[in-house]
């Protein structure tokens, strides 16, 4: 297997090759959802504040991007859905994509400490280790629950916006950080699914390779049943109310049928029609969460307008 970390590149990066290296993709998602996080929060920051937080949470969120590109280059490599990365196309050299993430790493967490208070800080700090190391260096190699547990890493941003404006952790910090945390194993099993042919040459023991397309889709369709009670449960919180319940239960209702779909299926249908219901829920798990973190923060528009809540 090719090592990537001592590749020297004789290429020459540009800006959007280290935009790239942050993961942009996936920051774009944690930032909303730190954002929502925050804004929802009972405490009210300076928008100054508030924008210097979500600032060094992005920041922090692109370091661990960058140190997790520098670990897996050797599999990016591999994989069609990311050989084309800076690290492993050759753009940006493994050392640099290192001292980024180090780099990135340091200055979120002080700053947002520094901006907020110390357990935001803490956490932020708390979730870059563990999607560098726990997830990328461990479990994503080495279990094929490395999506469950690993799904911790995503799951934090929320919590760590609210934490920024509160400075405690509270029920509806919780029931954001579970609506994320068990939304995560069936969006990633959809999308192993149709991918598993990359996860299979890279070695990555995805469920979809250990035991097969079968136990994946029973996965999906129990993961799916499991998120339901946190995805509702947070409508009834201060965070809540009727326009969240009611996108909540629509949205819920359509990702169990599409897992419903998944699970019916046998690999001769899928691989007919090209993987075309799990592409699609795929999709709308995207969908599905920014519109729940879309409902709380009109929730939180109506409250600060008398209108909003129960």
């Amino acid at each position: 297997m090719t090592d990537i970390r001592s590749f020297e590149s004789p290429k020459e990066a540009g800006f959007g090759d280290f935009v790239q290296l942050l993961k942009p993709r996936v920051m774009s998602l944690v930032v909303f959802t730190a954002m929502v996080g925050l804004l929802v929060a009972p405490v009210r920051l300076h928008p100054v504040e508030a924008f210097t937080a979500i600032l060094f949470i992005a920041l922090g969120a692109g370091a661990s991007g960058a140190l997790n590109m520098w670990w897996d280059a050797d599999i990016d490599v591999i994989m069609r859905r990311t050989k084309g990365r800076p690290v492993p196309s050759g753009m940006v050299e493994a050392g640099e994509a290192l001292a980024i993430g180090l780099a990135l790493s340091g200055i979120s967490v002080v700053m947002l400490a520094l901006a907020t208070n110390v357990l935001a800080g803490a956490l932020l700090a708390f979730t870059i280790f563990f999607y560098a190391v726990v997830y990328s260096m461990w479990l994503k190699r080495s279990t094929p629950q490395n999506i469950v547990i690993g799904g911790a890493a995503g799951a934090f941003p929320p919590m760590i916006g609210w934490v920024a404006a509160t400075g405690s952790i509270s029920v509806e910090a919780g029931l954001m950080f579970m609506l994320i945390f068990m939304w995560t194993p069936p969006h990633f099993w959809a999308l192993a699914l149709f991918m598993n042919e990359d996860y299979s040459k890279a070695g990555v023991p995805m469920l979809t390779v250990t035991h097969g397309k079968k136990v994946t889709r029973n996965h999906i369709l129990v993961y799916t049943i499991a998120l339901v009670p946190f995805a509702l449960a947070t409508a009834f919180t201060s965070i809540g109310g009727p326009v969240y319940l009611a996108v909540s239960l629509l949205l819920n209702a359509e990702f169990l049928r599409g897992a419903y779909r998944i699970w019916k299926r046998d690999e001769a249908q899928a691989e007919a029609d090209k993987y075309k219901v799990e592409k699609a829920v795929f999709r709308f798990s995207l969908l599905y969460l920014f519109l729940h973190f879309s409902a709380l923060l009109v929730e939180a528009v109506l409250r600060a307008n008398g209108m909003g809540g129960w």
